[in-house]
């Protein structure tokens, strides 16, 4: 927060990072997320929350909360869990194949977003004259059918500050029309930009690998090492390897092509502090990225406007008939 990141992501699953049998449970993103934002002021939060096995009305109170708590900077990535053993830690039949996770995460997205529109900006009253909270002619039933369950709502929460929470993911995995923003990956310039002119959404993302060098090794020492106890998967990703100036210089050429980066530093603890000290500074002085402001949401941060809700925008066409 105190660099000027506008972002920070939270990854998440039902299993740690190389988990074997009799994995114990671990403090969720949501969970981390939610401190996070009670501990900050201006950062954006994004848990990533994958919807194979989660119950979609459970992950939207939750996100809900979360943008209640953050006062309208919280996020969502959307992501899929492709491990067979989560489905048991889960307790959930498993999903199997790349089509059946896309379903859950393309319905579990529609369903998420009618529940956080459930409830109208003005449905709680909280008079303590009438005795009244809500009222109830502004909360709806959202009636969801999907292809393996049925939702009937409304949320037990009320509608987020941001209308919205700012619903992050790849657009091969989640359609473009349910996203804010697209996380586009490509080894090129050349494949980010084929992606960015497919995405179909207000915004897009270059998802970057980052190794920087440091005051004790050089970048490609730093990889080296590491790659003797565990290869560096290769997830097709724009990938740099080098100095934090050229990383800088990097990106500034990616600003003509995406709306931001999503990096994904090798050894966070060893790369925030090169990208904090150096490379930050740089782009805010030639204008390639902005400081977050105080008190302003994550949609203003990144130049999305406040939905409508689409229950009241629907009330309000039909009394205009």
């Amino acid at each position: 927060e105190n660099a000027g990141f506008t972002l920070l992501t939270l990854d998440d699953g039902a299993l740690p990072p190389g988990a074997g049998p009799g994995t114990v449970g671990r403090i969720g993103a949501v969970e981390r997320a939610a401190f996070i934002a009670a501990s900050t002021s201006v950062v954006g939060v994004a848990p990533v929350v994958p919807l194979t096995y989660a119950e979609p009305f459970h992950v939207s109170s939750q996100l809900a909360s979360l943008d209640h708590i953050s006062v309208g900077r919280a996020g969502w990535v959307v992501s899929e869990e492709t491990r067979p053993e989560a489905a048991s830690v889960w307790g959930r039949p498993l999903v199997d194949g790349a089509l059946a996770r896309a379903r859950e995460s393309r319905d579990g997205v529609e369903v998420v977003r009618a529940l956080w529109d459930s409830w109208e900006d003005d449905a709680v009253i909280r008079s303590v004259a009438t005795s009244r909270y809500l009222d109830r002619d502004r909360l709806h039933y959202v009636d969801f059918t999907a292809d393996t369950y049925t939702v009937k709502g409304p949320a037990i929460v009320p509608r987020p500050p941001q209308g919205q929470l700012v619903v992050l993911g790849h657009p091969d995995r989640v359609p473009g029309g349910q996203l804010d923003v697209a996380l586009v990956e490509g080894r090129d310039r050349s494949a980010i930009a084929s992606g960015v002119a497919v995405a179909g959404t207000p915004r897009v993302f270059a998802e970057v690998e980052v190794a920087l060098d440091t005051a004790d090794a050089t970048a490609e020492e730093r990889v080296a090492d590491l790659e003797r106890h565990a290869p560096w998967s290769d997830r097709g990703r724009l990938r740099h390897i080098g100095s934090a100036a050229g990383l800088a210089a990097l990106l500034g050429e990616l600003t003509g092509v995406v709306d931001g980066v999503r990096l994904h530093p090798l050894v966070l603890d060893e790369d925030l502090p090169e990208l904090s000290r150096l490379v930050l500074p740089h782009l805010f002085e030639r204008r390639y990225a902005v400081r977050p402001l105080p008190a302003a949401t994550l949609r203003t941060h990144l130049g999305l406007d406040r939905p409508a809700n689409r229950y009241a925008a629907a009330a309000a066409q039909e009394d205009a008939r």
